[in-house]
């Protein structure tokens, strides 16, 4: 039997009394004295508090940006998603023609999270139903079938992110399914260009006839937004500087068609950048068609109906890229009814991004909107929590403790501030008539002089700027969640007692860029300032390198740009 030291003793006698509260140790090394003392407490399962679990729907800006910025290592997140990566979107354009390559634009879903240094898994699937009775997602495996077959699993959660992005838009028109291209994923963008590919090949075989040719070397744009724009623009450079040195027999037969259902293409501009971007197309020789809309699409044809005359015509084409905005996912429908919201076009959300009739589900992203609060509807609650003394009226010192209540609660307050260039709520109140008789506000008059303020409501952009926000604005919610919960950090609750937990989520408009072709592009800044040419392209360049998610991406988008400039863009078909 072997003889333990004083240490082994020490270290067997604590292990199998994990009750001891304190250890010596005295240890005698080369005449010298050391004495250590510890105090330790036992380990029990009532003292280890469970991590709440997370759960993350989507994996692009909404649920990339929440990922990137979660602190807190107080819970315990899941990611579920089809895809394994974030795509920078809006490069897609880019990479339909071969300016950007696709894997220079996206970025390991895993790489990006294993760095944040807390507990984050990640699962490929597709999420197919949210059972807010029970907690539990239930998802698929979107991997091949001949990996193993289907495989479905549940996941609980404590707090649900549903950030699942949204589909392409095609209002039901007839055939835009099966014969129409999509540019949502890097998928779309790589189908798209080997199709640009195929249709200068195969106008390029002998025995066709020239209207043949034509056809085939038509390519139809549905959609006057910025990601149709850019697209038309891009095409147009990679035909004129690229394939037309590689097919200079059919080089003067192709076209390009813009179709737009409004009077103007990109309309959420300023009509000084919408008047610039006509007139360029028109000079570069793209077709621009305004007031068309598209009712039907077969396999060679797409009819138009002229909205001012209601005349329908048919063009032929080789490819079309249908860009008309966005729709929702059936999983998400699924769930608006299963929450009693049906009839909308998104998921609707309050200030603070949380799914309304459920506590602890949060969505985000093209999925979602918020339903911003009337003022008119709280103005009686409004009105008594400024009135302490209850006495009916209200004075500009009764209201002072509440104005900046109101207008953090009510974003429409200062936007109408804004419009009507006033600093305050105060001078509103001042202007109103009862102000101007020196008379106090009763509920009538008060009432009166806030009723326009509800026409400044609009909903946020279904853009990339806006998800990237919101899933900061969430992590940082959760990161402060305890603290929160503890000394809460928003305004006043007007229809109940103390403050809610958190500030709502405000937007902040950073600008807008619209790349226009032939090293040109468009911005309208914060302050509305609009800057059109090729120092605007430059400012895109470095705002969309700076803007990549990781600095290997950075890296491959900026040598794509530089590749391009000196050898031009990639024609080969892979």
């Amino acid at each position: 039997m072997r003889t333990f030291t004083i240490f082994e003793r020490a270290f067997k006698a604590f292990r199998d009394n994990p009750s001891l509260s304190k250890l010596m140790v005295v240890c005698t090394v080369s005449g010298g004295g050391l004495l250590a003392f510890a105090e330790t407490r036992p380990l029990s399962g009532s003292d280890s508090v469970p991590k709440k679990k997370v759960v993350v729907l989507g994996t692009g800006w909404a649920g990339t940006s929440f990922l990137k910025n979660l602190k807190s290592s107080t819970f315990e997140v899941q990611v579920v998603s089809p895809r394994n990566y974030f795509a920078f979107t809006p490069l897609l354009p880019s990479v339909t023609c071969g300016t950007v390559e696709a894997r220079s634009i996206v970025e390991p879903i895993r790489n990006i999270v294993r760095k944040k240094g807390i507990n984050i898994e990640f699962k490929e699937a597709e999420c197919y139903k949210i059972d807010t009775d029970n907690n539990k997602v239930y998802c698929r495996s979107s991997q091949d079938t001949n990996l193993g077959g289907e495989e479905e699993f549940s996941v609980d959660y404590d707090y649900l992110v549903v950030a699942m992005g949204a589909r392409s838009n095609t209002f039901n028109t007839p055939g835009v399914v099966e014969n129409c291209h999509f540019l949502k994923e890097v998928e779309d963008a790589q189908r798209i260009r080997r199709t640009v590919i195929d249709c200068f090949e195969r106008a390029s075989l002998p025995n066709l006839s020239e209207e043949e040719r034509k056809r085939i070397l038509h390519f139809v744009v549905v959609g006057g937004g910025p990601t149709g724009v850019e697209f038309a623009a891009e095409l147009h450079d990679f035909v004129l500087e690229d394939l037309a040195k590689l097919y200079p027999n059919v080089k003067n037969l192709a076209k390009i068609t813009l179709l737009e259902a409004g009077d103007h293409i990109l309309n959420m501009f300023d009509k000084r950048i919408t008047a610039f971007a006509e007139e360029k197309f028109q000079r570069d020789g793209i077709h621009l068609k305004t007031g068309s809309m598209v009712i039907k699409v077969d396999d060679k044809h797409i009819s138009t109906k002229e909205r001012s005359t209601g005349e329908v015509s048919e063009i032929p084409y080789g490819m079309v890229v249908w860009s008309t905005g966005i729709g929702t996912r059936p999983v998400i429908m699924d769930f608006m009814k299963q929450i009693g919201q049906t009839n909308r076009r998104a998921l609707a959300t309050d200030e603070w991004l949380r799914v309304e009739g459920c506590n602890n589900i949060y969505a985000l992203g093209d999925c979602a909107t918020i339903n911003q609060r009337k003022v008119m509807e709280d103005i009686s609650v409004i009105f008594s929590k400024a009135d302490k003394n209850n006495s009916g009226t209200l004075n500009l010192k009764d209201f002072q403790e509440v104005i900046d209540d109101i207008c953090e609660r009510y974003p429409q307050v200062e936007l109408y501030l804004k419009k009507r260039q006033m600093r305050n709520i105060a001078d509103l109140l001042k202007s109103s008539q009862a102000e101007k008789q020196g008379t106090e506000l009763d509920i009538a008059l008060f009432t009166s002089a806030l009723s326009e303020v509800d026409s400044q409501m609009k909903n946020l952009p279904a853009t990339a700027q806006v998800a990237a926000q919101q899933g900061q604005y969430l992590a940082n919610c959760f990161n402060h969640m305890e603290e929160c919960e503890r000394n809460p950090e928003g305004p006043l609750r007007f229809r109940g007692t103390g403050r809610h937990r958190f500030h709502p989520f405000r937007y902040k408009h950073l600008g807008q860029f619209a790349p226009l072709g032939g090293e040109q592009a468009a911005a309208q800044l914060p302050g509305d300032w609009v800057s059109i040419g090729q120092s605007t392209q430059w400012l895109w360049y470095s705002v969309y390198a700076s803007k990549q998610v990781s600095w290997r991406t950075r890296a491959l988008v900026v040598s794509d740009w530089g590749r391009r400039f000196i050898f031009g863009r990639d024609s080969s078909r892979i």
